[in-house]
C-alpha cells in the first residue's frame, strides 16, 4: 500500500457513527465520537503484498447504471484541511474539502427512499467448489429475496451477519458449511446495576432463542454500546456474558462496537472480556464505516497516536487494537467486521446530506469519480477486502445490508449488486 505523507497538523477532525441495523433503534440517541490527528506517516510496508484490484469489465451502453438521487447539499467549507486523492491499490481516495467544526450531535430523521437503481446485468458466476480467498461477506437484515441464498449458495462467502430473522442460518450452513454465521436478536436491555448479574440475566432472557438456531456460530450481544465512561462495566459484562454462553455450549461475539469507538483507553480497558473470549472460543466484533468513500480516513492517527498508512480512524481501526493491544500480549482472538460499507451518517465529512451508498452516486459523479455508482462502490469493498487479506485473524467482513426490511435502510441496499460482488470480488480471489 502506497505511503501516505502527512496529512494535518495541528487540526482535529470529529466524526460519529450512529449506524445501527434495527428500525426500532432511536434515531436521535446519543452517540460515540472520535477525535482523530493527523501526524506524520511512518512507511510501513504490508506484511503480504495487496492483490491487484480485479479490473472490471465495461457495461454494454444499455446495461449502465443509471441513479437519480436526491440533489446533494454543497460542500461545507468552513475550514481549509484537505484530504488529497491518493489512489490506493485496489481503492480511490476522493479529492474533497474536509471539515473542522465544533462536534454537533448528528441525528437520524428519515430520508426519502431513492428511486430503484438500474443495475448492469450480469450473469451469476458458476458455482464455486471451494471458498475463494476473498473475506467479503454480506450484512442481512431480513432474507426477503432469492438472491440472498443463491448468492451464499455459489460463492460461499467468508460470512454471513444476520438479525431477528435466523431460521435460514441452517440452510446457509447446509450450504456453504465454511461460511461464519454471527447473529444477535434486537432488543432493549438496561445496562445497569452489577455486570455479572446483568449478563447472566441477558443470556436467560435469550437462551431459548438462541437454543431455536443451532446455525449461528456467534452469537453477538448488545449492538453499538454506548458506554459513557463505563467500558469497566460492560468488559465485565461481556466476559461473563462468555462465560455463561459457554455453559450452555454456545460461542460468543464480544464487542459489536459501532465505526470509530472505542477509543484508545477505553480499548485498554475492554481486555478482560477479549480474556473470556479467547478462553471459551469467542470472537471480536467491529463496525467500520466511512463515506462518501470507505478509504477517506485511512493514514489519520488517534488521538495522541502516530500515523500509519495501513491504519485508520474508521476503516481499519481495528489494526490499532491487534497490532498494540492484542498481539503483545498474546490476546489474539478471531476477529469479524459484522457491519461495513458506506454510510452517510458519519458525521463533519464531506458530501450530501445521505445515508447509504445509494444516496452519493450524483455526489461522486461531481467529484470526478465516474457516472457508475456500481463499479465505484465495488471498488472500495474490493480495497476493503484486500486490507483485511493480510490479517490471518480477520475471518471476514459484511456489507450492510442484503434484504432491507423497511424504507429507513433502502438507500445500503446491496441485494440488487449480490451478482457484482461475486463476479468482481469474489470470483477474482479464487
Amino acid at each position: 500500500m502506497t505511503a501516505v505523507v502527512a496529512l494535518f497538523m495541528g487540526a482535529a477532525l470529529v466524526m460519529a457513527s450512529i449506524r445501527a441495523d434495527r428500525p426500532e433503534k432511536d434515531p436521535l440517541r446519543e452517540t460515540p465520537v472520535i477525535a482523530a490527528t493527523a501526524t506524520a506517516c511512518a512507511t510501513i510496508q504490508p506484511s503480504t503484498p495487496v492483490p491487484a484490484t480485479p479490473s472490471l469489465p465495461a457495461y454494454p451502453p444499455e446495461a449502465t447504471a443509471t441513479v437519480e438521487q436526491p440533489t446533494p447539499t454543497a460542500v461545507q467549507a468552513r475550514s481549509t484541511l484537505y484530504l488529497p486523492s491518493i489512489i490506493r491499490e485496489g481503492g480511490v481516495s476522493v479529492k474533497a474539502l474536509t471539515t473542522a467544526q465544533p462536534t454537533v450531535k448528528p441525528t437520524r430523521k428519515p430520508t426519502r427512499t431513492p428511486k430503484p437503481t438500474s443495475t448492469p446485468l450480469v450473469p451469476w458466476p458458476e458455482p464455486l467448489q471451494q471458498p475463494s480467498h476473498s473475506k467479503v461477506g454480506i450484512h442481512v437484515q431480513w432474507n426477503n429475496s432469492p438472491d440472498i441464498m443463491e448468492f451464499i449458495r455459489r460463492m460461499r462467502p467468508a460470512v454471513v451477519k444476520a438479525m431477528d430473522d435466523l431460521g435460514y442460518l441452517e440452510e446457509v450452513k447446509a450450504a456453504s458449511p465454511s461460511t461464519v454465521t454471527v447473529a444477535r436478536l434486537s432488543q432493549d436491555f438496561r445496562l445497569e446495576g452489577d455486570p455479572v448479574q446483568a449478563a447472566r440475566a441477558f443470556v436467560a432472557q435469550n437462551l431459548a432463542e438462541y437454543k431455536r438456531h443451532p446455525g449461528v456460530d456467534y452469537w453477538e450481544g448488545i449492538n453499538e454500546p454506548v458506554m459513557k465512561e463505563r467500558m469497566g462495566w460492560f468488559a465485565a459484562f461481556e466476559a461473563e456474558r462468555v462465560r455463561v454462553m459457554a455453559e450452555n455450549g454456545l460461542r460468543t461475539a464480544v464487542g459489536a462496537f459501532s465505526a470509530g469507538v472505542p477509543e484508545w483507553e477505553e480499548f485498554a480497558q475492554f481486555l478482560p472480556a477479549i480474556e473470556a473470549a479467547k478462553k471459551h472460543g469467542g470472537i471480536l466484533t467491529l463496525h467500520e464505516y466511512d463515506a462518501p468513500l470507505m478509504d477517506r480516513s485511512v493514514g489519520m492517527a488517534l488521538p495522541g497516536r502516530p500515523s500509519y498508512p495501513n491504519r485508520g480512524v474508521l476503516a481499519l481501526r481495528y489494526r490499532w487494537w491487534y497490532e498494540d493491544f492484542l498481539k503483545p500480549r498474546g490476546l489474539v482472538i478471531p476477529l469479524v467486521i459484522s457491519e461495513a460499507g458506506i454510510d452517510g451518517a458519519i458525521g463533519n465529512r464531506p458530501g450530501p446530506k445521505a445515508d447509504g451508498w445509494l444516496h452519493f452516486p450524483k455526489y461522486w459523479a461531481q467529484s470526478g469519480l465516474g457516472d457508475d455508482p456500481v463499479r465505484l462502490y465495488i471498488q472500495q469493498l474490493t480495497w476493503y477486502d484486500n486490507q483485511l487479506r493480510q490479517d490471518d485473524y480477520v475471518i471476514g467482513f459484511a456489507v450492510f445490508t442484503a434484504g432491507p426490511m423497511n424504507d429507513d435502510w433502502k438507500s445500503y441496499d446491496i441485494t440488487p449488486i449480490l451478482r457484482h460482488i461475486a463476479n468482481f470480488i469474489i470470483v477474482p480471489s479464487k
